[in-house]
């Protein structure tokens, strides 16, 4: 072949992706801006870029973070893939060896001290994760629809989030929840996604509405009953879409046999209400609770008889949802911490706390509020200057946005990060093997949930769980784990077309 018509290899420049890393810059910058709101102080203006001060140290953890991301350039993108497995159970032994190093701060035994600072090994640990999920994801022949192999990267996700709850930072390991995604992405069967946004459902509706009578009858417990018909709804519906038989006759008589268990079903819900509210008042709730073990019952008669295992399995997801609803109150009274209580609590508005765990909420709300559609101009807010807000350069950043550069700031920043995660989503799309692809729907499903949950907790529309926002939070050890995440992925992205030569 001649020598001209040879495809040159792009160039390492070439094959970066910029507007990810205009983005990143983007973002630093305005982090920046942040973190000098949310920490000036009236009596030292001026030393904004004094080291002494947390907007002067947020310039040394930048600097740091853009000589990291130089660094990962530079590497062979399959140094990450062949290093996988050390670096998870590198990770795994620095988490379990944490709580015994680690000082206590605020009660989290999650902070290893190192001369004048500290680190959050959890932090890192994403990095770890992500990569040995998949290199595990890529091995040939892995297929997440299979029960083992779904097993093994469920494992690989729940086993570093036990590790850093023993360190009593439960926010932080929640985040790694997000990999979930990633399972789904490659193959996990919708109904274990389904399974879960159901116990959540359970969870919310039946601990706010559960002291709220039914129907005016004391007895009765409107969070209780409504659960018990979401169950029935739930399990009918997956029975329609996971039991359909093959022939034209078999599916007649399913879809009659159905019909006739919803109108039962219904039938038997009216009746107990009825009984309950015109005849002797009681808690026909648990009339509720015997039809749907009766219907448990059902499904592992049909299970038997027409040898399914798609019955098996929608009669233990019923069988687990009552288990698990009637569970919730145990798990919130009795295993959740006191402070963890009531911040769920104050967010399902069953609490009202204005000067304990609902004073940030508010604090943060009014500085947002105060910002207007144009802000008060940078160092202008007033509300973080008098540092009414806790923690307002790191987990309530967000409020310094909204007070300081107003609704438009906020938009902005929210585009921002709407347009990274979307390009993460590109590039890990167009990756030509499923090591770049898994790895990449690890760092947008990362990023997603950190932006998702921190800005949420700061407008009161999810639990405070104290984790920081991407580039914005004040600190070395986010900043620096958000750089290793994305410029790693960077880097394999790079490095795609080799593969294809």
């Amino acid at each position: 072949m001649n020598a001209k018509n040879k495809k040159k290899a792009p160039s390492l420049l070439g094959s970066l992706d910029w507007l990810t890393i205009f983005i990143y810059l983007v973002l630093l910058a305005l982090g920046w801006m942040s973190v000098c709101g949310a920490s000036y102080d009236y009596d030292q203006a001026g030393n904004i870029l004094d080291f002494s001060s947390r907007s002067g140290m947020q310039i040394v953890w930048i600097g740091t973070s853009l000589l990291l991301a130089l660094l990962i350039t530079m590497l062979d993108d399959r140094i990450f893939e062949s290093l996988s497995y050390i670096i998870y159970l590198g990770f795994l032994a620095l988490l379990l060896a944490t709580p015994f190093l680690a000082h206590d701060i605020k009660g989290s035994l999650s902070w290893i001290k190192i001369g004048s600072f500290s680190i959050q090994p959890a932090e890192f640990a994403k990095f770890g994760v992500a990569l040995c999920l998949a290199k595990v994801m890529s091995i040939y022949g892995f297929d997440v629809r299979n029960w083992r192999d779904l097993i093994i990267g469920i494992a690989l996700i729940v086993l570093p989030m036990g590790l850093i709850v023993m360190q009593k930072e439960t926010g932080s390991a929640l985040v790694y929840s997000a990999l979930f995604l990633v399972l789904y992405r490659e193959g996990m069967p919708g109904c274990i996604l389904f399974t879960a946004i159901s116990a959540v459902v359970y969870f919310v509706v039946g601990v706010r509405f559960a002291d709220e009578p039914l129907w005016g009858i004391e007895q009765m417990s409107f969070g209780h009953g409504l659960v018990m018909l979401l169950i029935q709804i739930f399990t009918v519906g997956l029975m329609l879409t996971y039991t359909k038989s093959s022939s034209k006759g078999d599916s007649r008589k399913g879809s009659s046999s159905r019909r006739k268990l919803i109108g039962t079903l219904l039938t038997v819900d009216a009746a107990a209400m009825l009984f309950a509210k015109y005849v002797y008042p009681c808690d026909a709730v648990w009339v509720m609770v015997v039809a749907n073990g009766l219907l448990v019952l059902y499904l592992l008669y049909l299970s038997l008889r027409e040898r399914m295992m798609s019955y098996l399995l929608i009669a233990l997801f019923t069988l687990g949802s009552i288990g698990f609803f009637y569970s919730t109150h145990f798990v919130l009274n009795n295993v959740l911490e006191p402070h963890q209580q009531t911040r769920i609590r104050v967010l399902l508005g069953l609490e009202d706390d204005p000067r304990g765990a609902g004073y940030n909420v508010i604090q943060a709300k009014i500085a947002i509020g105060s910002g207007g559609l144009k802000g008060k101009g940078f160092l202008n807010g007033t509300q973080t200057k008098l540092k009414y807000v806790p923690e307002q350069d790191t987990d309530f950043i967000f409020c310094t946005v909204g007070e300081e550069e107003g609704f438009i700031g906020c938009a902005v920043v929210l585009l921002l990060f709407l347009t990274l995660i979307l390009r993460l989503l590109h590039l890990a799309e167009r990756q030509p093997y499923t090591f770049g692809r898994v790895y990449g729907y690890c760092v947008l499903s990362i990023f997603l949930f950190h932006v998702f949950i921190n800005v949420g907790m700061v407008l009161g529309l999810t639990p405070v769980i104290g984790i920081p926002l991407p580039f914005f939070s004040y600190g070395g050890s986010s900043l620096w784990g958000f750089t290793i995440l994305l410029f790693t992925f960077l880097r394999i992205d790079a490095g795609r077309d080799r593969m294809q030569r």
